[in-house]
């Protein structure tokens, strides 16, 4: 299969050659029309170009009209409203993009022009910490793009950067020889470590001697005590099980889980190289990377990587994470997955990696990756503030999957139940946390959202359960028809309305995950399936399938297989499982 998009665009652009200089020549947009009246797809160039040129846009969009070449694709362009150029492809081209997309075992998914080998960073929690319902947009987020990525042939490496050093296991140790409960520690472990965290902190806050204490056993830790550093991994090693179940439940998986602690032996280099490359300067004891000539961060604080007593920070760690991925792992991009509050951090990091990859004494060898933040927003509760327990604390991630199954399990038994008990449990895992999954990435990631369970459960409008019935629902129609569905021989021949506005939207699967991809925004693959399913039941209500004589039985059933394996594919894509019966 082709990309429509692309095609058209490429012939855009050869037409504006004849219209606009170089100097003048504006982008190439071509955009799906929303409203099928009016085409297939929309481009605007015109208008910018108009603009430049001091001409009316309808007359630059029939100049452009007159050079453009679409004929293999299009039966018209015609030009609409202020200067658009409308393209509407011809029902032949529709009909054989189907039929290769029915042919292909990828479901038309077309591979990346040029693949890339990419780092994506997302969940991060820190150990000795429950994950909470913060996690989520990370992780699921995360996930998501790597299958995404994955699925168009990108190398991808995900890796789970776990915050696993710091000032608080001086704490934790220390709680940990002198206040902890075996049984607490048997029966929950990061329970018992939040305990004595709270517990050691409280404690140094009102006793000098104990902040001494605790100060010690983190000096002891960073020296490599034994006794220290057999705790420290104790903590590591039983807060990673924990993670672990619930990546399990969620179906999430990572290539590489490395710590911040894994890059220690690489700071003092990192400091070293920055401060004699002249890119990191001493202030007041500190080393400190100021970004005087960019506009966008000279206001902002220094960028610290190394206090004035020879301790490092996050900003260290995260230079000497980029340094091993790009030396180890020959990246070529890297996506940091993370919340809106880091955008700072990350802007300067960027800003500091360009420079110092640049600066390099052997900078022809150290192309520096393409380095991209994926912002997104917080999940709010009813108060419009970010989610919280009654008490005021985060949710904690086990106990948000728990009431999403219990409460998907009641409508499974509600609506069905004739299906056995592990068939209700199934379904309602599916279910429950599919839910929490597309509720998250339907969003657009860059805004908060308001956390609701009446919504995200419904099995009507844009939400998972409505996409796993209309699946389930296609199914049934292949168990009804007993026969194996095979693509037509002679092709498609489409005849009614609601198939040809079915045909079009499913010819645009491929397309829709490339533009995902483009600004990782899986809420887009959320709509496109949620418009899939709605156009779908307007087909089924409108064209009978197995009450239709030879071969337009067998097309239409071609048709549903396609529908069907879009919608599942999507699904998997975005990390969700689907039914077979529901």
């Amino acid at each position: 299969m082709i990309s429509v998009p692309d095609h058209l665009a490429a012939a855009l652009r050869e037409a504006l050659a004849g219209v606009a200089s170089p100097d003048e020549m504006p982008a190439a947009a071509i955009n799906a029309c929303q409203d099928p009246r009016f085409g297939d797809y929309q481009s605007n160039t015109a208008m910018p170009l108009a603009k430049k040129l001091g001409k009316p846009p309808r007359e630059v969009a029939g100049r452009i009209l007159e050079r453009l070449k679409v004929d293999d694709l299009c039966e018209k362009v015609e030009i609409a409203g202020a200067g658009f150029l409308n393209f509407r492809l011809k029902p032949s081209f529709i009909a054989n993009q189907l039929k290769a997309m029915a042919e292909d075992p990828r479901n038309g998914i077309r591979p990346a022009a040029a693949p890339r080998r990419m780092v994506i960073d997302f969940s991060s929690p820190n150990i000795a910490k429950a994950m909470h319902v913060g996690h989520i947009r990370s992780t699921f987020l995360g996930d998501a793009l790597a299958r995404l990525a994955r699925a168009v042939g990108h190398t991808v490496i995900t890796d789970n950067h776990l915050g696993d050093w710091g000032t608080q296991f001086g704490k934790l140790i220390y709680g940990y020889k002198k206040m902890l409960n075996p049984q607490a520690l048997a029966a929950n472990p990061v329970a018992e470590f939040e305990r004595l965290y709270k517990e050691a902190h409280a404690l140094s806050e009102k006793d000098e001697t104990i902040l001494t204490a605790v100060r010690q056993e983190l000096a002891n830790l960073q020296a490599g005590d034994a006794e220290n550093l057999r705790i420290w991994k104790d903590i590591a090693s039983q807060s990673l099980q924990q993670f672990d179940r619930a990546y399990q439940r969620l179906g999430v998986s990572f290539d590489h889980t490395l710590g911040e602690s894994f890059y220690n032996p690489m700071l003092k280099e990192v400091v070293d190289e920055l401060l004699q490359l002249g890119l990191a300067e001493k202030s007041q004891g500190a080393a400190c990377i100021f970004f005087r000539d960019n506009p966008a961060l000279k206001d902002a604080a220094p960028m610290i990587i190394q206090k004035a007593d020879g301790a490092a920070l996050y900003a260290t760690t995260d230079l000497a994470t980029v340094l091993y991925r790009v030396r180890e792992w020959k990246t070529d991009e890297i996506l940091y997955v993370t919340d809106a509050r880091q955008q700072l951090h990350f802007k300067q990091l960027f800003a500091a990696v360009e420079k110092w990859f640049a600066s390099k004494p052997s900078a022809g060898q150290w192309r520096p990756p393409v380095l991209r933040h994926v912002v997104f927003g917080s999940i709010l509760g009813p108060d419009k503030r970010p989610i919280k327990t009654r008490s005021g604390e985060s949710i904690k991630l086990e106990d948000l999957l728990d009431e999403a199954e219990s409460r998907a399990l009641q409508i499974v038994t509600e609506k069905n139940p004739a299906l056995s008990g592990d068939e209700k449990r199934h379904a309602a895992r599916v279910i429950g946390l599919g839910a929490l999954k597309y509720a998250d990435l339907c969003q657009n990631r860059n805004l908060d959202y308001l956390f609701d369970w009446n919504k995200l459960l419904a099995l009507q409008g844009n939400t998972a359960p409505y996409l796993i019935y209309a699946y389930v629902r296609i199914r049934s129609i292949f168990r009804s028809a007993g026969t194996a569905v095979q693509p037509p021989s002679s092709g498609f021949e489409l005849n009614t309305p609601e198939e040809w506005v079915l045909a079009r939207h499913l010819i645009r699967f491929s397309d829709t995950l490339h533009e995902v991809l483009e600004d990782c925004r899986p809420h887009l693959l959320a709509a496109y399936l949620y418009d899939l399913a709605c156009k779908f039941s307007r087909f089924y209500e409108a064209c009978p399938v197995l009450k239709e004589a030879e071969p337009l039985r067998s097309q239409r059933l071609a048709l549903c297989e396609i529908a069907a394996r879009t919608l599942k594919t999507g699904l998997n894509l975005m990390g969700i499982e689907t039914l077979e019966k529901m």
